[in-house]
C-alpha cells in the first residue's frame, strides 16, 4: 500500500528497490542463531551540493478518475483521453487503447491528436499502428511537456479518490494498466529508457503476500535482509521509464511512419470541430478544464529534486522519506503531492524538505 506525508505535500509514494553493487556474502546462521549482517546497498550521496536541477509539474487530477468518452461536435468525433493525475505514464498504453478502440472503429480518413504529452504520443502511435495517417496538434512539445517530468515507475497511483470511482472504472482503469505493462515489457532496453529494478517499498497488510502482477517478485523481508531503518519493508521488481529519452524517440517512432506535427493552440471546442480531420483525440491533459469546461480537473504538483547520476545505485525505494529512482539524467528524489496548486516552479522550502528528508535516511543505512 502506499502512503503519504503530510509535510507540505511531502509524498511518500511507495517503491523501493533491493539488491545493488556492493551486496555481501551472507553466512550460514549457526545452531546459535548468529544474526547476519543485513545486504549492503550503495549509499545515495544525499546533499544540497549535488542537485543539478530541481522541477516542478502539475498533475492532471480528477477524483472521479481519468475520462475516456466520445463525444460529437458536427460532423466531427471527438474522443476524449485526459485525467490520469499522477498515473499518466503507467495507463499511457492502456488508457490510448481504450480511446482508440472507441473512436476507430468505423472511421475513415486521417486522424488529430490534440497534445503531445505522454496520452497524446501513444494514442498516436496507436493510430498508426492500425493502419491511420495521423496528425499531432499540440502547443508544446517534448522536453516541454508535463510527462516529461515524471518519475516513471510503472505503477499508477495518485489518479482519483476511492470514495468517488465507480466498480466499472476499477476495472477500465485495471485494463489500462495491465496492457501498458505488457506494452513497456516489450519496449524494455536503452533505445526507449525502460528497465526493471528491484524495488523497495512498505507495506502495511499482514499476513502472507499474495501474488500480484503489479509486484512481480514480491517478498517481505525481515530487518536482516535489508538495509533500511525500518519495518515492514518488502521488495519486488517493477520498470521504470527515462521519461525524457522515452517520449524523444516515441516521437521520433511517430514521425518516422509518416505523422505530422504542427504547433498551434485551440481556444475553444469550435476551432477543434473546424480541423479537417473528421476524428480527433483530446489528449490536452489539465488543458481540458479550459478547452473543454472539464471543472473537475485539479492541478496537483509535483516537485523533485535531481541529483548527480551515481551508476552504482541500482536500486529503488518509495518509504517514509519519499521516492528514489535513479536514471541516466539524474537520481531523482521525489517529492510533493500538492492539491490546487497552478505554479509549475519548484519552490525552495520544499525542495530543501526533500533533500533533507532523503538525506536522513541515507545518514540511517544500515551496512552502507
Amino acid at each position: 500500500m502506499r502512503w503519504q506525508v503530510d509535510r507540505r505535500g511531502l509524498m511518500a509514494a511507495g517503491t523501493a528497490l533491493a539488491i545493488g553493487g556492493c551486496t555481501t556474502t551472507r553466512p550460514l546462521r549457526s545452531l546459535a542463531s548468529v544474526a547476519a549482517p543485513a545486504p549492503c546497498l550503495p549509499r545515495v550521496q544525499v546533499d544540497p551540493t549535488r542537485v543539478i536541477r530541481t522541477v516542478a509539474g502539475l498533475r492532471p487530477f480528477r477524483p472521479s478518475g481519468f475520462v475516456v468518452r466520445g463525444e460529437t461536435m458536427g460532423d466531427t468525433r471527438l474522443v476524449h483521453n485526459y485525467g490520469h493525475g499522477g498515473g499518466g505514464i503507467s495507463l499511457s498504453w492502456g488508457s490510448s487503447r481504450l480511446a482508440t478502440s472507441l473512436g476507430l472503429p468505423g472511421h475513415s480518413g486521417s486522424v488529430a491528436v490534440i497534445g503531445a504529452g505522454i496520452m497524446g504520443l501513444t494514442t498516436a502511435r496507436l493510430v498508426q499502428e492500425a493502419g491511420y495517417r495521423v496528425t499531432i496538434y499540440t502547443e508544446t512539445l517534448p522536453p516541454g511537456t508535463t510527462s516529461n517530468i515524471a518519475g516513471g515507475q510503472i505503477f499508477p497511483t495518485g489518479y482519483f479518490s476511492d470514495d468517488q470511482v465507480t466498480p466499472q472504472f476499477r476495472e477500465q482503469a485495471a485494463a489500462a494498466a495491465d496492457y501498458s505493462r505488457r506494452r513497456f515489457q516489450i519496449m524494455a532496453g536503452d533505445d526507449y529508457g525502460i528497465r526493471w529494478l528491484p524495488t523497495y517499498d512498505q507495506t502495511r497488510m499482514t499476513g502472507p503476500l499474495v501474488p500480484d502482477p503489479r509486484f512481480p517478485g514480491r517478498v517481505r523481508l525481515s530487518s536482516d535482509e535489508h538495509p533500511f531503518p525500518l519495518d515492514n519493508v518488502v521488495r519486488y521488481n517493477t520498470m521504470y521509464v527515462e521519461t525524457g529519452r522515452f517520449l524523444e524517440r516515441l516521437l521520433r517512432d511517430i514521425r518516422v511512419a509518416g505523422g505530422q506535427v504542427t504547433v498551434r493552440r485551440f481556444a475553444s471546442p469550435a476551432e477543434v470541430a473546424a480541423l479537417p480531420e473528421r476524428l480527433v483525440f483530446n489528449c490536452t491533459g489539465l488543458g481540458a478544464a479550459a478547452l473543454f469546461g472539464d471543472t473537475e480537473l485539479i492541478p496537483v504538483r509535483g516537485q523533485l529534486a535531481v541529483l548527480i547520476p551515481q551508476p552504482e545505485v541500482q536500486y529503488a525505494y518509495s518509504l517514509g522519506a519519499g521516492y528514489m529512482f535513479p536514471r541516466g539524467d539524474g537520481i531523482l528524489l521525489g517529492g510533493t503531492y500538492e492539491r490546487g496548486e497552478y505554479l509549475a516552479e519548484p519552490q525552495a522550502e520544499d525542495i530543501a524538505d526533500i533533500v533533507e528528508s532523503h538525506r536522513g535516511l541515507m545518514a540511517g543505512l544500515r551496512c552502507a
